[in-house]
């Protein structure tokens, strides 16, 4: 069976790296150096290890249940039961991944048409590209690796490059003198860490394909610690590289910091090299969310907590419907948001706190199943016994309370989210009581959720008439 595994530690880092650094995560890189200047590298470490508390508690689920296409789903529904399980997963995952995705689509669209000045509305390169990564995933994972190290060795190395241009001052453009430091108040800093959260979220993007890993027990867990650090040393160096060549103020202004930095840095040739670097983002970005998202769907459906087509796989193995639903969806996003600077903001930090809210029940996950399953053998274990799941808790907590520095946005962040809870709360309710026909609340063992993932438990369960 091992020899069939087609995607090694690289692929890991790579599928790590190419969700974690997108446009959107430019912008707000962008946005937290220019609010404190330097300082912010220090925000961003603190963020980078939380988010790797979240990695490890996901690893140690996947090393109790491996093989599970639901990831998260299936580890929620195992502690405590469909209703928590699809509230998270449907918007903690799927609508926030979709959002963001398209968020990130319009602001490539954006780059593109300043960049290029070709008759074509900015939505048709969001179509475009939307297009050619639906048709690329449809060719299952051999496609999906090629593609993503790629991306994610162009993205990563263009980056590297212009930060270390920007960091030696080495760049054609007149370096800015300013100070390095905006705030040295420690709080100010810290209050950051809501802005740089958002520049390490998805890495756990590996565990819906941990399937079709090489030595995964190590591959897994190894290549998202090691995609987070790679990410954090990068995006430290361009915020060396935007203190030397970009004015701190000018860079919370901007709608495309990383465009303004290029033009900054050297001319209109570091302009046309950020629109490239824009465009592989959105390209690894986009690949890496309709990979993991279809793969989620797949598994969700396995368990009857969405409609069975999700399930459906083509020839290659590979479930085309969640594929081709994720790209529309995707798609309708962008066009919402396409033109719109505010709406984009407002939309990233609405899905960032889905997303946390989903990490939050992933570290809860590994409490309890420490607590009910302590001897359950694990390929995994998060080191430290509590205190790291706690620490993930608390901070993650802590970045929901702080999500904007500006109160009135807060708040509308806060009541936009807490109305989609409700939402999905009376849908999840219904969907579970009368087409699952299961307890709301109670967990299912172990055991059977692994078994949601042969197919013909949800056929017994139609057949006996348990399941609509």
């Amino acid at each position: 069976m091992e020899k069939n595994k087609k995607l090694g530690l690289g692929s890991v880092v790579s599928v790590s790296v190419g969700l974690v650094i997108a446009t959107s995560c430019l912008v707000s890189l962008g946005q937290g150096a220019g609010t404190v200047g330097i300082p912010f590298i220090g925000a961003m470490i603190i963020a980078c290890l939380l988010n790797m508390t979240t990695v490890a508690s996901l690893s140690e689920l996947n090393g109790l249940m491996p093989n599970t296409t639901g990831g998260l789903a299936q580890y929620t529904l195992a502690c405590m039961g469909p209703f928590p399980t699809m509230i998270s997963m449907v918007g903690g995952y799927l609508i926030c991944n979709i959002l963001s995705c398209g968020v990130e689509a319009s602001i490539f669209a954006y780059a593109m048409s300043q960049t290029l000045h070709l008759p074509i509305p900015s939505i048709g390169y969001t179509i475009i590209m939307t297009v050619i990564v639906m048709v690329a995933n449809l060719f299952g994972v051999d496609m999906f690796a090629k593609i993503q190290n790629l991306v994610a060795f162009l993205l990563v190395g263009s980056m590297v490059v212009m930060g270390i241009i920007g960091a030696l001052g080495l760049g054609t453009g007149q370096v800015v003198s300013q100070p390095a430091s905006m705030s040295t108040n420690f709080f100010d800093i810290v209050s950051t860490t809501a802005v740089a959260f958002w520049l390490f979220i998805g890495a756990e993007y590996v565990i819906p394909i941990s399937k079709d890993v090489k030595n995964a027990k190590r591959n897994v867990p190894l290549g998202m610690m090691i995609g987070l650090v790679l990410i954090c040393l990068v995006q430290a160096i361009m915020v060396l590289g935007f203190h030397n060549y970009t004015p701190w103020a000018k860079l919370t202004e901007s709608a495309a910091p990383h465009l303004l930095y290029g033009q900054n840095l050297l001319g209109g040739a570091g302009k046309y090299w950020m629109t490239m670097v824009a465009a592989l983002a959105v390209i690894s970005t986009q690949n890496s969310t309709v990979s993991g998202l279809s793969n989620i769907c797949q598994g969700m459906a396995k368990m009857n907590m969405m409609p069975q087509f999700f399930a459906k796989t083509n020839k290659r193995k590979v479930p085309f419907f969640g594929i081709i639903f994720v790209s529309v969806t995707i798609l309708i996003f962008a066009f919402i948001s396409d033109s719109s600077s505010s709406a984009i903001s407002f939309l990233i930090l609405v899905g960032s706190v889905f997303w946390m809210i989903s990490y939050i029940l992933a570290h809860i996950d590994v409490l309890i199943l420490r607590k009910r399953v302590p001897n359950a053998p694990r390929s995994f274990k998060v080191p430290l016994g509590k205190i790291l799941p706690l620490i993930g808790i608390l901070g993650t907590t802590y970045m929901i309370l702080n999500i904007s520095t500006d109160p009135a946005e807060r708040l509308a962040i806060w009541g936009v989210t807490g109305i989609a809870f409700l939402i999905l709360g009376i849908y999840s309710f219904f969907w579970i009581k009368y087409k699952m026909r299961m307890p709301v609340f109670k967990s299912v063992p172990m055991e059977e959720v692994m078994a949601m993932e042969n197919d013909l438990y949800y056929v017994i369960r139609k057949e006996k008439g348990i399941w609509r």
